[in-house]
């Protein structure tokens, strides 16, 4: 069994921060997985961290704007579970992308799941199994031949505009059938 190379923070500690508080142990967190990263690549560059990813994503690197993206919903429902495992997660994309052939290098791939495991000392994951209503509400509903299909308001608008959207199992057309309300 593997063990994490960053210290588990205390669940309780982490229940009791409020959002700003939050944010600050997280930046902390992403800075303690930022220098575990430069003992193997010490010119690694320090990523920035932000709190705004929305929709179903729990964490992203973004290469093009120089850092980490987060999305608060989720780190504020999921704590514990972010800082074991997204932040980490996240940093090891940040540093695989500044290796030699970083940028060639597939996303969850081999280099991406060696870190994971040696540096980190976690299980690769490509995906997390968060709740995401709260996180990405889809309260419109359309329906196919086989089941209910919860669109965001941004897809139910291009569906609204003309766009077609069609089931991946039963390859019917998605018709609109009524807004729903969400609830937590």
């Amino acid at each position: 069994m593997q063990v994490p190379t960053l210290p588990a923070p205390d669940a309780d500690w982490l229940a009791a921060l409020d959002r700003d508080a939050l944010h600050g142990a997280a930046h902390e967190r992403a800075a303690e997985a930022w220098r575990l990263a430069c003992e193997v690549h010490p010119q690694l560059p320090r990523p920035a961290a932000w709190f705004d990813l929305r929709g179903k994503g729990a964490g992203q690197a973004h290469f093009g704007r120089g850092g980490l993206r987060f999305n608060p919903q989720l780190l504020a429902e999921n704590r514990l579970a972010f800082f074991t495992e997204v932040i980490p997660h996240e940093m090891a994309h940040w540093l695989v992308h500044h290796l030699a052939e970083g940028p060639q290098a597939r996303p969850h791939g081999r280099e991406w799941r060696h870190v994971m495991r040696a540096l980190y000392g976690l299980e690769p994951r490509a995906t997390h199994v968060f709740d995401t209503r709260t996180a990405s509400p889809a309260p419109y509903r359309y329906r196919c031949a086989c089941r209910d299909h919860f669109f965001s308001r941004r897809r139910h608008a291009s569906a609204r505009a003309g766009r077609d959207y069609f089931c991946r199992k039963c390859r019917n057309a998605l018709v609109y059938k009524d807004c729903t309300v969400l609830r937590g």
